[in-house]
């Protein structure tokens, strides 16, 4: 064949090389084709250096084409509910963002509430199990990609708590065996990630981010190939024998409608230990503004900062439960000085509705009310800002992106310049701003957006913030944490307080909420119709089957609080979420699941005296984690929070220790130390 080869002219040798040429291309071709259904032409590529084709990955690195994509995905993840017994997400994306902004939590999420408050309106929703809110996307559609899709995966390792790892889809190259998964991949199993310890942490945890290949889900099969129908009869079949998969199926819908604002995990990761130190170095070491210009009211404040350092000893005072206090002694010395001293100038300027126009219904009611209740203070509002200690900045970060946001705009450019031109009339107006670059300043701002549009413009004042994550710049020693609180009814915000006493709260765990964020899928597909204990839900069961009421086999949202010996605080797109108030509402003991959140006034409270912290990667275990508690130890935390509540609830008129006192104590507490005076 050579000899003959070499005879032949170089036209029809260049004529054979052109045939052979175009022979290899089609196999090629054909092998690109072929390849996720069978294994055409094997001898191109080994098994192990297979590649990966595609840009939507499923647990075992499959690709497939977009229209059918959404039918494997979910049937994959069924059937790998089936195979695993205790799974660990592990959440993958490309170029999602890494933004402190994301969408509001609308219903944050007391689904069975029957007021539909100002906050729920302006939004457009899209059927299906999971509901998009989608009119404020925040990330500018410029700088997003068209491969920003978060995929879901699983680790089957049984009985373990491993930390999550987040990979990016670029991150994926190679899978290690040919097998007759749905795309004709499988991989090996991913390297083994050690657990950690929770208990006890003297530095943040990072979570190792480094590039894991991709779990396998199902079984390997090397010398089996099947066809296309053959394939679709075996997904059909895979798919009427999974039994339990809602929370599965719920998750593809994740998938299949991805959210390109969706938030990732956090990289690194604050438990409640390290919180506490990071306290503790903030008060050890105040960050001190030194003022333009010298003013009697930064003397007075020096002399109320040696009064609280050397408060006398409180013992067995009738108000105050000690116990509930880091230092039950500084709080009453410190909230006296308040009463007696502390004078809020609050600026006058600013149109409605954005300023001086408080919401007082829905989720984001906590800077309502303190606006309202603030203006209307006699006892610490004065009239002559030269006398003032504070200065309050009356806006609404709720009715700012009601009043300006532009739905599917991205962008919250208006926003920041609505509040940019307020600051600079304040300033212009005013010498106080100037003084002290802000520092004397605060405001209460509930919205989600809060953070994102202060932190430039307003980083020296003192912030109070609902969405207060220590990964988006909450500051210790500076800024506050406010309470989140769902009021239903303006006319009578504590309208059903309260609960049942611990004998008589038979489940151990209760959760319900729409799948806003990372982590609520995750809580759902380990727990949801997992345990008898533990009610966690999406929806709840529909509370019209008269029969079933009667005989309390359906519970509204109020009433599984209140029947909860734990109730679960799993954050939204952002950290906060008003079940932390609520369980204390209906005297729940809260089980809260978000990590880096600094819960509210946690400068005073010692929150682990009455709440849990699980961390996020501890889902798993969960139920493990409460069973472990002690009965003596739960009705110990149980009556903490009885004992707690009245710090966090609105009263028509503000009582003395009550969550308008305690926000303006949080403000007034971190002032104290803020300015140092001109000698």
């Amino acid at each position: 064949m050579v000899q003959k080869l070499f005879a032949l002219s170089k036209v029809e040798t260049k004529r054979l090389l052109w045939i052979m040429g175009l022979i290899f291309a089609i196999f090629l071709v054909f092998q690109y084709f072929e390849l996720p259904y069978s294994t055409a032409l094997p001898s191109f590529f080994s098994a192990k250096n297979l590649p990966v084709l595609g840009k939507s990955y499923l647990q075992n690195g499959d690709s497939l084409s977009n229209d059918s994509a959404h039918t494997a995905t979910e049937s994959t993840l069924e059937r790998a509910t089936n195979n695993t017994r205790t799974s660990n997400f592990v959440w993958e994306g490309k170029g999602g963002p890494n933004t402190s902004l994301g969408l509001e939590e609308d219903d944050k999420d007391s689904e069975e509430s029957s007021y539909i408050s100002l906050e729920k309106k302006n939004r457009t929703s899209i059927s299906g199990d999971v509901e998009h809110i989608v009119d404020n996307k925040f990330e500018p559609v410029e700088a997003r990609g068209p491969d920003q899709n978060w995929n879901i995966k699983f680790d089957t390792s049984y009985g373990n708590s491993s930390v999550d790892r987040i990979v990016k889809e670029s991150d994926i190259v190679t899978s290690d065996h040919v097998g007759s998964s749905i795309a004709g991949f499988a991989s090996s199993p991913p390297p083994t990630i050690p657990s950690i310890n929770s208990s006890h942490f003297a530095s943040p945890i990072v979570v190792d981010t480094s590039i894991i290949t991709p779990t396998e889900l199902v079984e390997k099969d090397t010398t089996t190939t099947l066809d296309k129908n053959e394939k679709s009869e075996r997904l059909n079949s895979d798919l009427k024998q999974t039994e339990d998969a809602s929370s599965i199926a719920r998750v593809a819908e994740i998938i299949r409608k991805p959210k390109v604002w969706q938030k990732k995990p956090p990289i690194v990761v604050y438990p409640i230990s390290k919180m506490n130190n990071m306290l503790l170095q903030s008060q050890a070491s105040y960050y001190s503004v030194i003022p333009q210009w010298s003013a009697a009211v930064d003397h007075e404040l020096k002399y109320v900062a040696s009064q609280i350092e050397n408060a006398p000893i409180v013992k067995n005072d009738p108000n105050l439960y000690a116990p509930l206090f880091r230092n039950v002694s500084m709080f009453k010395r410190s909230y006296e000085l308040m009463e007696d001293i502390l004078k809020v100038y609050v600026y006058k300027e600013g149109e409605k509705p954005i300023l001086h126009t408080p919401l007082l219904e829905g989720i984001y009611a906590s800077e309502g009310w303190f606006m309202k209740q603030l203006e209307a203070s006699q006892k610490f509002v004065t009239k002559n800002p030269q006398k003032a200690h504070l200065f309050y900045l009356p806006f609404s970060s709720r009715l700012l992106k009601l009043t300006l946001y532009v739905p599917d705009s991205h962008s919250r450019r208006n926003l920041v310049g609505y509040l940019k031109n307020y600051l600079e009339m304040v300033a212009a107006k005013y010498p106080f701003w100037n003084r002290t670059e802000g520092a004397d300043h605060f405001f209460a701002a509930c919205h989600d957006w809060a953070p994102a549009e202060t932190k430039q413009l307003m980083a020296k004042c003192i912030r109070a913030l609902c969405n207060a994550d220590v990964n988006e710049g909450f500051v210790f020693g500076k800024d506050v944490s406010l309470p989140e609180t769902y009021v239903r009814s303006a006319e009578n915000p504590l309208k059903d307080v309260g609960g049942k006493p611990p004998s008589k709260r038979p489940i151990l765990a209760f959760f319900a909420g729409r799948m806003h964020g990372y982590l609520r899928p995750i809580l759902l597909h380990y727990w949801e119709n997992k345990d008898p204990d533990m009610k966690i839900f999406d929806k709840l069961p529909n509370t019209n089957n008269k029969r079933k009421k009667r005989k309390g086999i359906i519970k509204n949202y109020a009433q599984y609080m209140k029947n909860s010996k734990y109730c679960i605080c799993a954050r939204g797109y952002e950290v906060n979420s008003p079940r932390v108030v609520e369980a204390i509402f209906y005297e729940c003991v809260p089980v809260i699941i978000s990590d880096n959140f600094v819960p509210p006034f946690f400068d005073v409270l010692n929150w682990e005296s009455f709440a849990v912290f699980v961390l996020e990667k501890d889902i798993p275990n969960l139920k493990n984690i409460l069973v472990s508690i002690p009965e003596k130890r739960y009705r110990k935390m149980q009556m903490m929070v009885k004992k707690v509540q009245k710090h966090f609830l609105w009263n028509a008129k503000p009582l003395k220790y009550d969550i308008f006192h305690m926000i303006l104590h949080s403000v007034w507490f971190n002032r104290i130390h803020r300015i140092s005076p001109i000698n």
